[in-house]
């Protein structure tokens, strides 16, 4: 029996997703878990496998176009089916996981109107329109017709500056439209459309902020023997190719820290008044995106994996990251965040805790300060920390010895290569 193919509820707010490639074509035999397209989301791009083997006799979405949840991307069968062939069900779907980006819903068995897998609501004009989720998104917040803007991209594609233009066209047209104001009492303004993955973040932040009441702890470790470490580790690093940084050494040195104060590695279930303590150590990390925001890929079971490991992975993902190619998969599974501010500059800071975890690190700018030393004073190399945590799962007494653990563990950085 054929089998449909959707677009899933993958929750973070994500309602739709733009269809940037097809790898096959109707009537080309797949093989189970062989990806088969690619749909970009205000979050990443990410790839769309095939739940099973079989022949496709169905896509319902050209490149270009944009899926919603719920509506199906194609129809899955055996060789000599045909969908007009299937009937629905009298019984509810029946829905099984299929990946990543998708779930299956077993075929309709009676057809006594349209077929459910044509592309919904046909007689819509905006979905055959060539323009991506976040060009969609500014029309609709300027209350702009895409269907009636010229596109000037690659085949037709309607961009951002196209549907600026068309606001320009249409006011010098009409001038009983409502314009967006340029000015306000005091002098003239830009309106910088929230959309992308600053909306996404915005509603995330806000998320947390609201369920999690955030407390900060802060404090400094001397990674002088850190910094010689990591220098000496540097070479056998080059030699694979692999850029080592300070973070693969904090990452497992959390992890260690996490390990005898697995609090902080937990998560609330506020509905079950539940704390779930992980027993896996996911540690994300956040990544710049040229400026657009940040996205948290996730080095799952970081306590399974060497220094080097740690470093090829974080190598991996930043890279993916900053060419939007991350996939959902890539961010998720996290049981505690660290963001590397440092790197860019600054000393302490006060980050967000990335919902639902219950902690995360903030990594301060390295600098040089002296220090008293068995009695004598030394310039040593400092890294300042900032921990910030959910009161309702640890109290400060438990978060300061945690970052002390953390602090010890950075002071003796030869224990993190065993």
């Amino acid at each position: 029996m054929p089998k449909e193919f959707k677009f899933p509820d993958i929750g973070e707010g994500i309602e739709e997703g733009e269809i940037v490639k097809w790898h096959v074509k109707e009537g080309d035999k797949v093989e189970e878990h062989q990806v088969v397209g690619e749909v970009e989301t205000d979050k990443a791009v990410a790839e769309i496998p095939s739940p099973y083997s079989g022949i496709v006799l169905k896509i319902n979405f050209k490149e270009g176009e944009t899926v919603k949840v719920g509506q199906v991307l194609f129809v899955i069968g055996e060789e000599g089916e045909t969908v007009s062939e299937t009937k629905p069900e009298v019984k509810a779907p029946v829905f099984k996981a299929a990946g990543a980006v998708g779930y299956l819903e077993e075929a309709p068995e009676e057809e006594d109107v349209q077929p459910r897998h044509v592309v919904a609501k046909p007689v819509t004009v905006e979905s055959a329109v060539l323009a991506t989720p976040i060009v969609r998104n500014l029309a609709r917040q300027l209350g702009v017709d895409i269907t009636k803007v010229v596109g000037t991209g690659p085949e037709g594609r309607i961009t951002e500056d196209d549907v600026k233009k068309s606001i320009e066209t249409t006011e010098e047209k009409s001038p009983e439209i409502k314009k967006v104001r340029k000015y306000d009492m005091w002098g003239y303004v830009d309106h910088v459309p929230l959309k992308g993955i600053r909306k996404s973040i915005a509603r995330h932040m806000v998320e947390s902020v609201k369920h999690i009441p955030h407390v900060a702890t802060m404090d400094e470790a001397d990674v002088t023997e850190l910094a010689k470490l990591r220098e000496r580790e540097k070479i056998k690093a080059q030699e694979k190719g692999i850029k080592l940084t300070y973070l693969p050494f904090i990452m497992k040195a959390c992890v260690a820290a996490l390990k005898e104060f697995p609090l902080l590695n937990a998560t609330l279930d506020e509905e079950n008044e539940d704390i779930i303590v992980r027993k896996y150590y996911s540690i994300g990390f956040a990544v710049d995106v040229d400026g657009e925001g940040l996205v948290v890929p996730v080095i799952k079971y970081a306590e399974n994996k060497s220094i080097l490991d740690i470093a090829k992975e974080l190598q991996d993902l930043a890279e993916k990251a900053r060419i939007k190619k991350l996939d959902l998969n890539d961010m998720r599974g996290g049981s505690f965040s660290i963001t590397n501010y440092g790197s860019i500059g600054g000393i302490f800071a006060t980050p967000i805790i990335n919902y639902p975890e219950s902690a995360i690190l903030g990594m301060g700018r390295i600098y040089e300060k002296p220090l008293i030393v068995e009695g004598k004073i030394e310039v040593r190399k400092v890294l300042p920390l900032s921990l910030v945590f959910d009161h309702r799962v640890a109290d400060g007494a438990y978060a300061a010895r945690f970052l002390n653990a953390l602090i010890l563990n950075l002071k003796n950085p030869e224990k993190l290569l065993e």
